[in-house]
């Protein structure tokens, strides 16, 4: 493994999941620093800037908004909270399977988000306690991320674990020689999580299904990691279920080792879920860069409009947000208010459940509003 690696900068923390699918798109997004809020300018201060410098502004202004998270929101810290239980309690010895995790979730939660959040901690920490280089001069990697497609194979899986390593061999094999190549590359880079994105992908039940679970037992007994899969329906596809056939119960071993993890949307049912509306509206509301942005413009007076755009989804939230900023921007109008927000589209699935909401807020059977509200 070499030891090159170029210096991070702002720049390539903008990074896709298929540059988080290699080692070296890795290193970035782990140690890129945190961008740098832009200085919110006043009117006076906008219009007195020259051309290039409102444009190099507005340049920085459009990538902060765009990457306003990861947002620490309760969902996210219970999440961590339990994923550090999980994998600090997985340093068996090698002669004992380790605990699977399986975060189930419908989309828009920030299932994924949440996730990246926490292994690049993860990263962190093991390269600070253990060094970049392991005790055989190897490059150290904590985590390896894997991406899946609808027609993922085993050999296929274990080619992408192969080229995230960046491995010469990944071209010509079967999928036990690739198998045996991504357990050198693993125990050599003293990789501890093994992270499975997109698991819906795999049709569970079919023959493929059934041996790349098969394939997830044998990396669970083999490798020295901790598998955490990430996808949407896990349960109904038979993730965590005995079942009583064949494909069922071999599925079902795999849910013995593995621990369910969900994550909560938002909800106003009572004043403490009020709260943490509010409380992830004035976090958001600070990060804003907008000359005419004043205190409570989200957290008081769009509390009930964003709710409504949201139905309490994180991303369909900060999808609205992001959006509002850039028109806010490009038109001059400096702030977000419902006029504004009103032009700007949506995801489909928020704006499915919107009209129902909206009209419970307006009718006041529900309210996003604290009783008592604390800044």
């Amino acid at each position: 493994m070499s030891r090159t690696a170029a210096a991070p900068t702002e720049d390539t923390a903008r990074l896709d999941n298929l540059t988080l699918s290699r080692k070296e798109g890795w290193r970035s997004f782990v140690e890129s620093p945190a961008r740098t809020q832009p200085e919110i300018l006043s009117r006076k201060r906008l219009k007195a800037l020259g051309e290039d410098d409102l444009i190099d502004y507005n340049r920085r202004r459009r990538a902060w908004h765009a990457n306003l998270g990861p947002l620490k929101t309760p969902q996210l810290a219970e999440l961590h909270e339990d994923l550090w239980d999980i994998i600090d309690s997985n340093a068996q010895d090698g002669d004992k399977a380790k605990g699977a995790v399986g975060i189930d979730a419908f989309p828009g939660l920030g299932k994924t988000t949440s996730v990246l959040a926490f292994a690049k901690e993860f990263h962190r920490r093991e390269a600070v306690e253990a060094g970049q280089f392991t005790s055989s001069g190897h490059e150290r990697w904590p985590v390896c991320r894997v991406g899946l497609t609808g027609s993922t194979g085993m050999k296929d899986f274990n080619r992408a674990m192969l080229k995230f390593y960046a491995h010469p061999g990944t071209e010509r094999g079967t999928a036990a020689q690739f198998a045996d190549r991504a357990l050198d590359c693993v125990l050599s880079c003293e990789t501890k999580l093994l992270i499975v994105d997109d698991l819906h992908f795999l049709k569970m039940r079919e023959k493929s299904g059934v041996e790349i679970s098969n394939h997830f037992k044998y990396i669970a007994n083999e490798f020295p990691v901790t598998l955490l899969f990430i996808g949407v329906g896990l349960a109904a596809r038979g993730l965590f279920s005995e079942g009583s056939s064949y494909s069922d119960s071999v599925l079902g071993q795999s849910g013995r080792r593995t621990t369910p993890l969900g994550m909560r949307p938002f909800t106003v049912e009572n004043n403490a879920a009020r709260r943490e509306w509010r409380q992830i509206l004035l976090a958001i509301e600070q990060r804003l860069v907008l000359a005419d942005k004043y205190p409570g413009m989200l957290a008081d007076d769009l509390s009930d409009y964003l709710f409504e755009r949201s139905t309490g989804h994180i991303g369909s939230l900060m999808t609205v947000i992001n959006r509002g900023c850039q028109r806010a921007i490009r038109t001059g109008t400096e702030k977000l208010d419902t006029g504004l927000l009103d032009g700007v589209k949506g995801d489909a699935a928020a704006e499915q459940g919107r009209h129902e909401l909206q009209a419970a807020i307006r009718s006041r059977r529900i309210t996003t509003t604290p009783k008592t509200r604390a800044r």
